[in-house]
């Protein structure tokens, strides 16, 4: 069952429904339900899909497209040697399906986009000199590195170029999705406890999904987070090294931020994690903010330069406070 998403769903299924053919990205922070929205919206059925593999290198993620090429009903699919073979050996396959709509998923599209794998220049190929032609293709990229997304696809400069028909940016629950949740879950809790588990969690479904029946929230909570197997004990540090390719500058600046509750000015964040006020504190700072994990406001009678930055995720401010 889908927790609210009706907008999200919606796009999704009117991509089925167009006389045209679609490039939808989906994006968002770890575990915010990404993978199971789509799956859920499209009935688990695809005419293709495939997951990228963490770390792996490009032989290996080639060899794993084969497979999934196989595992769709493309009995003698030869393992490719190159991206732009793989995506060759897809649209070949493709031809012969006989879905009216030809629904593709391909899921952490950032990890395919191995060094020196010219991964990009075969995906604009396909879509560009394919896809994009016909009129049956509904393409899903989705992933949770969220910079490679909007820098290589949304931003694109070349061959990607607006060339995106739909995005989806997934957004945590709401605190009434999350009571929504909790009532689909059977846990008893009342409105306060929601409210003081939201301040923990935020509002990630993976999370509340951890919450046991018959636990109180103390409890929860200290199984999940502080217990020897808990399973988000190493939250911390999987979730921005799976948002950004160098999470080390990140996780500097939101350090400083959680430091001071009502926020820092750009100067105050150089002062404080020692650097120099360049293009990519700038960088580091928008995409923080599009992930939600900042906000960026101005004081009263203030300038915007002089706009403030302030920590709001959650779940990071429990981790600086507690962990």
């Amino acid at each position: 069952m889908i927790i609210g998403r009706k907008e999200e769903q919606r796009i999704l299924l009117s991509a089925a429904q167009s006389e045209y053919s679609e490039l939808i990205a989906v994006y968002g922070r770890r575990r915010v339900g990404k993978t199971y929205l789509i799956r859920e919206t499209f009935g688990y059925k695809f005419t293709f899909q495939h997951t990228g593999l963490a770390n792996a290198k490009t032989k290996d993620q080639l060899f794993s497209f084969a497979i999934s090429l196989r595992d769709a009903g493309y009995d003698d699919c030869p393992t490719p040697q190159s991206w732009l073979e793989a995506f060759s050996l897809l649209s070949h396959f493709l031809k012969d399906s006989t879905d009216e709509k030809k629904i593709i998923f391909l899921d952490e599209l950032p990890w395919m986009d191995t060094s020196r794998s010219n991964f990009i220049s075969a995906f604009e190929h396909f879509w560009n000199g394919w896809a994009s032609a016909r009129k049956d293709i509904v393409l899903i990229i989705c992933g949770s590195a969220t910079s490679w997304i909007i820098n290589k696809v949304l931003n694109d400069h070349g061959g990607l170029h607006n060339r995106v028909t739909q995005r989806i940016a997934l957004q945590p629950f709401t605190l009434k999705e999350c009571e929504m949740f909790v009532k689909g879950k059977g846990l008893e809790m009342n409105r306060y406890q929601i409210a003081e588990c939201y301040m923990v969690l935020g509002g990630i479904p993976f999370y509340w999904n951890l919450l046991e029946r018959g636990l109180s929230l103390a409890q929860n909570i200290d199984k999940i987070f502080f217990a020897r197997n808990g399973k988000l004990a190493n939250e911390f540090n999987l979730l921005y090294a799976s948002l950004f390719k160098s999470p080390e500058q990140y996780i500097d600046v939101v350090t400083a931020l959680g430091r001071k509750k009502v926020g820092m000015t750009r100067e105050e964040i150089i002062t404080a994690i020692g650097k120099t006020s360049n293009g990519a504190l700038s960088k580091v700072l928008d995409e923080l903010e599009y992930c939600g994990f900042i906000r960026k406001y101005s004081g009263y009678g203030k300038k915007t330069k002089q706009a403030i930055y302030q920590l709001v995720d959650n779940y990071t401010l429990f981790y600086f406070k507690f962990i």
